[in-house]
């Protein structure tokens, strides 16, 4: 799975739309980037935007932004109502899929190295990103503003964290540093602005006072009316969705309302929200209610349906969720094909896809093709008696199914370092040692993912056996197609183990992963002959 994090920076500019649109191009312009939102304020003077990519992509980003904004931006001439330091005020970083917050803070660090060495600009690190408590809030950095900056800046504790201890009065200073991705969420209220503040004050993590604090962690609201609406709303900010998810919050707001004989008429997002929160609250209805639902696109309406999310406007999941509005950079060109140009491809002058992308799709075709056994025998009235029984055994079928298309592209992907590795120099006996460990490290990533191949399709038969025992026997050469499917994925995932496993030095390493590659070999043709008896014998 791609790494994707958020870079929400802002610059100190908010009404010459020549300089914005050139900021945003800076973004545009960087393969891997990609620019989502741009929010200008002509009475704050200034813009926030919001673009999205890998480590790599997000950090060259929002250096190239930077400086772009450096060569535009005169800050002896800026006036704007929102505090602000510097041409480029701030830039955070989020993480937002499959990354953590540790590797965010590198990006920070990155970020606030380079932009210190080559535009020579004073870069200080707050919230995740410092360990200074003296200045790890940015209300601690911005204090004074951008005309303080002058005189503070050269005391002993304001040197900064990269860049030169000196004001530089055309851009200021950035911070920069890590937060959690905040959510922007109101719930609608048919009811006055004071009973949506009182709901807000219940819920909120400050409460109405020091002793007397709200239910939910990580939650700023308050209550106001909406005249566009006609109604009242609770707006709310969830500071960690983790902690307190927007599910949480609607279901805490609607249990005061009811308490307070008022009527919830579902809820807004203002922005974007990460996949992983959609799917938090699709699980959570999905166990409250006892439903069986596996799909991601009827999760994403369920969790539609169940928050009112389009209550005031049409929630559009491609435009609002941040994984769908990046979906057209595939990270699996290869699973993203179509059939014809898949085994076309496979079929010309190339070497990949190869022997192991085959593999792994094979391997992934019998899964689905055991789930697709369950199915059938799930949601008629004739197999009723085996709703409980599908319900247990579909799920494992169909993940393992979805993990296995992944790894089509990852075996392609797995020789890269390697490759690298073969092109580094070797003129010195350094060099050559280092060539060598790089080359050994790649073999053994080479070896790792036909390995998990084999792994991923080991762990269906349990299941597969048990669709034999009990699944609808209409389908029965489905399930035979399937797990002959699933034997051939596993043994060709074998081979493309074995074929790297000679040069390898590490002897230990070689005799651990080929004892477990035949124990799964012979594990998977036993099962493919279980299978087959347990139909036969029915």
């Amino acid at each position: 799975m791609n790494k994707i994090i958020e870079c929400v920076p802002n610059i100190s500019e908010g009404r010459n739309q020549t300089i914005i649109d050139a900021c945003a191009d800076a973004v545009r312009k960087v393969k891997g980037a990609k620019l989502l939102d741009v929010d200008p304020g002509k009475s704050t003077n200034r813009t926030v935007f919001t673009f999205v990519g890998d480590p790599e992509s997000v950090v060259e980003a929002a250096f190239q932004f930077t400086k772009k904004a450096y060569e535009l931006i005169d800050m002896t001439t800026h006036h704007g109502e929102h505090p602000r330091m510097g041409a480029v005020d701030v830039c955070p970083f989020v993480p937002v899929a499959n990354v953590t917050i540790e590797e965010c803070v590198e990006v920070s660090k990155k970020y606030g190295e380079r932009v210190g060495r080559e535009l020579n600009i004073p870069v200080y690190l707050y919230e995740e990103a410092s360990t200074n408590p003296t200045r790890k809030a940015l209300k601690q950095i911005r204090a004074g503003e951008y005309e303080g900056i002058k005189e503070k800046i050269y005391k002993p504790e304001w040197k900064p964290d990269f860049g030169p201890q000196e004001f530089n009065p055309k851009f200021g200073n950035v911070a920069t540093g890590v937060r959690f991705f905040l959510i922007a969420y109101n719930v609608n209220i048919l009811g006055t602005r004071e009973q949506a503040h009182r709901i807000a004050l219940n819920i909120r993590e400050q409460g109405r006072a020091e002793n007397e604090p709200g239910r939910l962690k990580a939650v700023k609201a308050i209550g106001w009316y909406v005249d566009e609406y006609n109604m009242a709303q609770v707006s709310i900010n969830l500071d960690n969705y983790k902690i307190t998810p927007p599910h949480i919050a609607y279901e805490e707001c609607t249990k005061d309302a009811r308490e307070l004989n008022l009527a919830v008429c579902g809820s807004e997002l203002v922005g974007l929200i990460p996949l992983e929160a959609m799917l938090m609250a699709a699980d959570y209805y999905i166990e409250k209610e006892n439903l069986f639902i596996l799909d991601e696109q009827q999760k994403i309406r369920l969790v539609i349906e169940r928050l009112g999310l389009s209550s005031i406007s049409q929630f559009i999941p491609e435009k609002r969720i941040i994984e769908y509005m990046i979906a057209e950079d595939s990270s699996e060109p290869l699973a993203s094909l179509t059939v014809r140009n898949f085994v076309e491809l496979v079929g010309a002058r190339t070497s990949a896809p190869g022997g192991g992308s085959v593999s792994a799709l094979i391997a992934s075709l019998g899964a689905g093709l055991g789930a697709m056994m369950g199915w059938m025998s799930y949601g008629t009235k004739k197999f009723e008696h085996l709703d409980a029984r599908m319900r247990k055994n579909i799920p494992p079928l169909h993940f393992k199914m979805k993990e296995l298309i992944s790894m089509i592209d990852a075996d392609t992907n797995a020789f890269n370092d390697y490759m690298i590795a073969m092109k580094m120099p070797k003129h010195t006996t350094a060099e050559r040692t280092l060539r060598e460990t790089k080359m050994q490290e790649g073999l053994k990533k080479a070896i790792d993912v036909p390995l998990k191949v084999m792994r991923l399709g080991n762990e269906c038969w349990e299941w597969m056996i048990q669709m034999a025992k009990h699944g609808n026997m209409s389908s029965r050469s489905d399930l035979e197609v399937g797990a002959k499917s699933l034997e051939t994925g596993i043994w060709g995932a074998f081979k493309n183990v074995q074929i790297n496993l000679p040069q390898i030095k590490d002897e230990k390493y070689k005799k651990e992963i080929l004892s477990e590659a035949n124990e799964i070999l012979d594990n998977s043709q036993k099962n493919f002959k279980k299978v087959v008896s347990v139909l036969e014998k029915r």
